[in-house]
C-alpha cells in the first residue's frame, strides 16, 4: 500500500487543457483585425486571398481587457525568445505581394 504522507499534494492551480485533433491542425489566417468596447476586445483571425475580393474571417475571439493585455505581454516575450533563436523578424510597410497566379491560373479576356 502507497504511503500517503509523501504522495504530492495535487497542485490546486493545474488546469487540464483538451485539444482537440481538429482544433490541434489549427486555422491559417494571414489578417487579424481588433475591435474593442469597455467591457471586451473581439479578434477576428481572416484569410485573405490574392485575387479574390471578399476575404473570410476563420476565426473570432472574445476577451476581456485583462486578457488582452496578457494575451500582449505573452506575444511580446515569445517573439522575443523567437528572435534571439532565429534572428529579427523582417517587417515592411507595404502589404504582402503575391505571385500574379498563386492560388491558380489567371482567366484570360
Amino acid at each position: 500500500m502507497a504511503d500517503e504522507k509523501n504522495k504530492p499534494a495535487p497542485n490546486q492551480n493545474q488546469i487540464n487543457i483538451e485539444l482537440t485533433e481538429e482544433v490541434a491542425e489549427g486555422i491559417y489566417s494571414n489578417l487579424a483585425m481588433i475591435a474593442h468596447s469597455n467591457s471586451e476586445f473581439v479578434i477576428d483571425f481572416i484569410r485573405l486571398m490574392p485575387g479574390v475580393p471578399k476575404a473570410k474571417v476563420k476565426s473570432r475571439i472574445v476577451i476581456t481587457p485583462e486578457h488582452a493585455k496578457r494575451l500582449l505581454a505573452a506575444l511580446e516575450d515569445n517573439i522575443a525568445k523567437y528572435e534571439a533563436s532565429f534572428g529579427a523578424i523582417k517587417q515592411t510597410t507595404e502589404s504582402p505581394k503575391f505571385p500574379m497566379n498563386f492560388g491558380g491560373a489567371m482567366g484570360q479576356a
